[in-house]
């Protein structure tokens, strides 16, 4: 085994005895000698999700973070991978002893041990109070019915509370990512508002957590849910936001840089989606509804008439296949776009989210249009909402 190998192994083995024994802390990647000139480094810790173990890897650019979840012997992998490529360096903090490693211009790697700095057991749990985005203990939260005076969450609002604070984790890392100028007001509206949980914790989160100005309108059909919701703004003089009634096929807003709409049923999520991109809307985040339009044109291409011959297959399938053209629209229209769950499927059968933010440089859209029709022409798709409405 050579020298660069064995102080591989040697870090290797302090970190995965460390994870055995819960003593990691965190781990980090550093002397980046890649292509990116943005990136700095990758911060790496042990987190617990839905019950498994799992590493959350942190990669540090210069103007955002980048945040993903993988499990330990992925992580253990990726890690190995990284320090015998890019990274030159690495730190592992545990509760007994500091490990550094660091890759010589000879290419070897060296490694040193020292006594911890610190006695502190790490607690892995992924949603540990102290990381959460919205203070428990926020107004709006008792006026919404989430949590008691105490700040305690009420058990029956479990599941929204985590479902809030998912979506803040996901808005804070696209509002990293994307080109909006925070020395001024930030505008957003959310079509679908409801009661106003999303609303209200986006307006909160971007006012007294980020201390920034903020214009946030709630769009809502039901006449009750906007008058509730412009009683607790009032009340918590919450004066940047403004709750009118309506939805995303007839409500007229202004131009707006961030667009939140949650299940807006059938054609309405590309309305919105159109609505946005016309709009030049910096962030879009989007839960999709709805796959009538291209499930009676969907013809099942030979190969795949034993999958698609189930009535639920194929609308699993029509799911599928709407959402990746939404997607593949966006990115042609000048977004860095993905699909992914957004809440598990424990918490709420719509699950899904499309996230889009806006590129900084305009895009190459010739390849991603021959993709939108190569599979339009392997499904027999003639019409879709979104590409008429991005056409006209």
């Amino acid at each position: 085994m050579g020298e660069f190998q064995a102080g591989l192994e040697e870090l290797l083995c302090s970190l995965e005895k460390g994870l055995t024994q819960r003593t990691v802390i965190r781990i980090i990647l550093g002397k980046y000698r890649g292509s990116d000139p943005e990136l700095q480094k990758i911060l790496i810790r042990p987190v617990i999700i839905r019950d498994q173990e799992c590493l959350s890897f942190v990669t540090r650019y210069s103007t955002r973070d980048v945040t993903r979840n993988v499990s330990v012997p992925a992580g253990i992998v990726e890690i190995r991978g990284l320090l015998g490529g890019a990274f030159k360096s690495a730190h592992l903090f545990s509760t007994t002893e500091t490990v550094q490693a660091e890759i010589t211009r000879k290419g070897t790697c060296r490694v040193s041990v020292s006594k911890a700095t610190t006695e502190t057991t790490p607690d892995p749990a992924h949603d540990h109070a102290k990381e959460r985005l919205i203070d428990p203990a926020r107004p709006f939260l008792v006026e919404l019915g989430i949590t008691h005076g105490n700040a305690q969450v009420l058990p029956s609002m479990s599941r929204k509370w985590k479902q809030i604070n998912v979506f803040i984790s996901l808005f804070q890392g696209a509002l990293m990512a994307s080109r909006i100028d925070r020395t001024k007001p930030v505008s957003v509206v959310d079509f679908g508002a409801g009661k106003g949980y999303l609303t209200f914790a986006l307006y909160d989160y971007l006012t007294a957590t980020l201390g920034l100005e903020a214009q946030v309108t709630g769009v809502e059909r039901r006449d009750d849910l906007v008058t509730f919701c412009r009683g607790v703004a009032r009340k918590l003089g919450m004066d940047g936001m403004a709750f009118h009634p309506g939805d995303v096929t007839n409500y007229e807003a202004e131009p707006f840089q961030v667009m939140i709409v949650l299940h807006a049923c059938d054609t309405a999520t590309d309305l919105a989606l159109a609505m946005g991109v016309r709009g030049g809307a910096e962030i879009m985040l989007c839960a999709p509804c709805c796959h009538k339009e291209i499930r009676p044109q969907m013809m099942s291409p030979a190969v795949l008439k034993p999958v698609l011959q189930s009535g639920i297959h194929l609308g699993q399938e029509a799911e599928m296949v709407t959402d990746t053209l939404r997607m593949l629209w966006l990115e042609a229209s000048g977004y860095e776009a993905q699909v992914f769950e957004f809440i598990s499927l424990e918490h709420t059968s719509k699950n899904k989210m499309i996230l889009a933010v806006k590129r900084p440089q305009p895009v190459d859209s010739a390849p991603i249009l021959e993709k939108i029709q190569a599979l339009k022409a392997f499904y027999g798709i003639t019409t879709h909402t979104l590409e008429k409405l991005l056409a006209g």
